[in-house]
């Protein structure tokens, strides 16, 4: 049915690895999408008859891969949702970014989409319809330093959670994602190198954390000696970020 994976489930969660070019909720496009496989899932293996309920918490676009959590009731869906609302819930991604990237990024930008293009822009604040997007990014490694092509390896913590977001961020910045046709500077068909890697959440019945992780393989993944290690510890918070920074 999918190639997702399931990192975690209980009564309450369920933590899937969503499939790069895979959307998270049902579209135009009629293509399977992660939520709609993992309702299936349930039905299929609890022998649930009738429509399952499987709440859909936070989003991701539909090029990119990861860590994604589903609720499997309702409460759970409200409490999850209150989480990622006050910025409770911690989500990371790694992405591969053109060029020799500074030690630490703090963006905060204001962002406007176009529903007829389905396009994001950076805008004025002012701007009628945009929305404030802060992310931090911090560098975890550099291949090529000494060519004309480098790439550097970040980690990103978001602490919002706008459509395209760190593509369109990371882009405005000067980085833009290998392989990111829309808002980078590679041509159409290679995949894009953003991924889900770290989700770390409060239970919302026991009330305890729990942080899950998973790492991408392949180009230009492979490229990277160490992975793991770039996403290993708790993410430097922005706060401290910009303590460190002097701001």
């Amino acid at each position: 049915m999918t190639n997702s994976q399931i990192i975690y489930e209980d009564n309450h969660l369920l933590v899937v690895v969503k499939p790069p070019n895979m959307p998270t909720q049902a579209d135009a496009s009629g293509d399977l999408d992660i939520q709609t496989a993992m309702k299936q899932y349930i039905a299929d293996t609890y022998n649930k008859p009738g429509n399952v309920y499987l709440g859909l918490v936070h989003r991701m676009d539909r090029p990119v891969g990861g860590l994604l959590v589903l609720a499997k009731t309702s409460k759970a869906a409200q409490r999850l949702s209150d989480q990622v609302q006050h910025k409770a819930m911690q989500r990371e991604y790694l992405a591969v970014v053109h060029g020799k990237a500074h030690d630490l990024l703090n963006l905060t930008d204001w962002l406007h989409k176009d529903e007829r293009t389905n396009t994001v822009h950076v805008v004025p604040p002012n701007t009628p319809g945009a929305k404030e997007a802060k992310l931090d990014a911090r560098l975890m490694g550099i291949i090529g330093e000494e060519t004309d092509s480098p790439l550097s390896l970040y980690r990103v913590r978001l602490y919002t959670g706008r459509s395209h977001q760190i593509r369109v961020q990371l882009s405005h910045a000067g980085f833009p994602i290998w392989g990111d046709a829309r808002y980078g500077i590679d041509p159409a068909g290679c995949q894009i190198a953003l991924w889900g890697a770290r989700l770390t959440l409060m239970h919302p019945t026991k009330k305890e954390p729990m942080t899950f992780v998973n790492l991408p393989d392949g180009r230009p993944w492979d490229r990277f000696p160490h992975l793991e290690k770039a996403i290993e510890g708790p993410g430097r918070s922005l706060d401290n970020a910009q303590e460190e920074q002097g701001l």
